[in-house]
């Protein structure tokens, strides 16, 4: 492995101590640190069934940002005054291992923010009927843990576990279950398993106002702390508006409001 030259070594000491000088003179010259524009999200790649012990599984790349998410099914009583829908929990774990901005213990407030924004899109969009997750109505229903933990943070954490617990309930199915109301327990087939029936397929592309003027897309861990606001946009499938969300508050020189910034890069966004 080759050695870094003086010069690399000095631009990474420069990068640590003047981060956003380091930034200003990358995006004088419209191009940003990663060589991306400001209009470019970075690769993603998405990998199904790379849990075996998960009835779903799926493994994201978005950069060198990596989530990896499993669902995991069991059955149990739905609520009384809801007795035709099952149940779906996401979460989203942002461990210490990941990187070095997390601390071992609890869940940190960003990740205990995240799967709330996750738990309103995946809950509330209607991803999945959480009708179709009955088994029994008031009896018995299936209870879906979508659990995601990153691996790997290099920012924008949000649209990577986002298509990643999409991409893992697409890749689950579950076993064909039967309620006796004679002995009141739920059985399941070992050979007849059935997918989930997604109703729509959402997507967030995420945006970040750095120096009130300049809009980037899916930002860096680098860049996340410099920025002056990050807007999240999730479309569906079909290219519906699901949710807009913005943290921070970020105007353009211009005063142009923050959420309206993402119909400028979507022509470049599209995954």
């Amino acid at each position: 492995m080759a050695e870094p030259s003086s010069s690399d070594v000095k631009a990474q000491i420069f990068q640590r101590l003047h981060p956003r000088v380091y930034l200003e003179r990358f995006v004088a010259e419209n191009v940003r640190p990663d060589g991306r524009e400001f209009d470019d999200f970075r690769d993603l790649s998405v990998v199904l069934g790379s849990v075996s012990t998960a009835d779903g599984s799926a493994l994201v790349r978005l950069g060198e940002t990596t989530i990896v998410c499993g669902v995991k099914a069991e059955i149990a009583e739905p609520d009384l005054d809801r007795p035709e829908e099952g149940f779906l929990v996401p979460n989203l774990d942002l461990p210490a291992m990941c990187s070095p901005k997390f601390k071992p213990g609890p869940p940190s407030e960003e990740a205990q923010v995240l799967s709330d924004r996750l738990n309103d899109i995946i809950v509330s969009s209607g991803i999945l009927p959480i009708s179709s997750l009955v088994i029994h109505p008031g009896k018995a229903v299936w209870v879906l843990y979508v659990d995601a933990t990153c691996i790997n943070y290099d920012g924008n954490a949000f649209d990577a576990a986002l298509v990643a617990m999409v991409a893992a309930l697409k890749n689950t199915t579950l076993p064909k279950a039967t309620f006796n109301e004679d002995t009141g327990r739920t059985t399941c087939s070992r050979r007849t398993r059935t997918p989930l029936a997604l109703a729509r397929l959402p997507v967030a592309y995420s945006f970040g106002v750095f120096d009130s003027k300049f809009v980037l897309a899916d930002p860096t861990a680098f860049e996340e702390p410099l920025l002056d606001t990050t807007i999240s946009v999730v479309l569906d499938d079909r290219g519906a508006l699901l949710s807009t969300a913005q943290v921070g508050v970020g105007m353009l020189e211009d005063g142009e409001d923050a959420l309206d910034l993402p119909r400028r890069c979507w022509h470049g966004s599209r995954r």
